[in-house]
């Protein structure tokens, strides 16, 4: 089992990047349609402002992870493209289970930086300093994430380590 480098993972995600862009890009186009309609939802207050983004935007980009790397192919259309594969750590195929918990982690640094940009932009009952912690572990998390890979054995992420998954190279 040959581990994937640091610069075909960022590629592979790169590729999967294409996919996400052209659904924000749908989505913006509709909000003009919509506009009214969806205002509200994002300047009524921070916590409504998360749940609309979380359902419109985290949740199927979440989704199309998950579901693609815990299917058949073990790999979204960026990791196909790369010709690697989510696999546990001992080469298993993983189920769909072990995918949304990888996932999840995955993107959960993603998910606490919006919840911390709403409620610095609309007035929210949080302190400043409880604000200003949260994005600090944003950031933490995601150095944390982004250099993992270089000193683990595995070429794993921290999500990946938790999640006992590795990429790896398309057998």
């Amino acid at each position: 089992m040959k581990n994937v480098s640091f610069g075909t993972r960022i590629f592979a995600f790169l590729w999967d990047y294409v996919i996400i862009l052209g659904y924000i890009i749908l989505l913006i186009g509709l909000s003009f349609l919509i506009e009214p309609l969806v205002t509200p939802l994002f300047t009524t207050n921070p916590l409504l402002a998360e749940f609309t983004g979380f359902l419109f935007i985290t949740l199927p980009v979440y989704l199309y992870f998950a579901i693609c790397e815990g299917s058949k192919a073990h790999a979204t259309w960026g990791k196909r493209k790369m010709g690697v594969v989510v696999a546990g750590i001992y080469g298993q195929k993983i189920g769909l289970g072990t995918s949304l918990f990888r996932s999840g982690l995955k993107f959960l640094p993603w998910e606490l930086a919006h919840f911390t940009i709403w409620h610095m932009v609309i007035p929210s009952e949080y302190p400043d300093y409880i604000i200003y912690s949260l994005l600090g572990t944003v950031y933490g998390l995601a150095l944390v994430y982004l250099i993992s890979p270089l000193w683990s054995k595995n070429k794993q992420t921290l999500y990946d380590s938790i999640a006992l998954t590795v990429v790896r190279f398309k057998e």
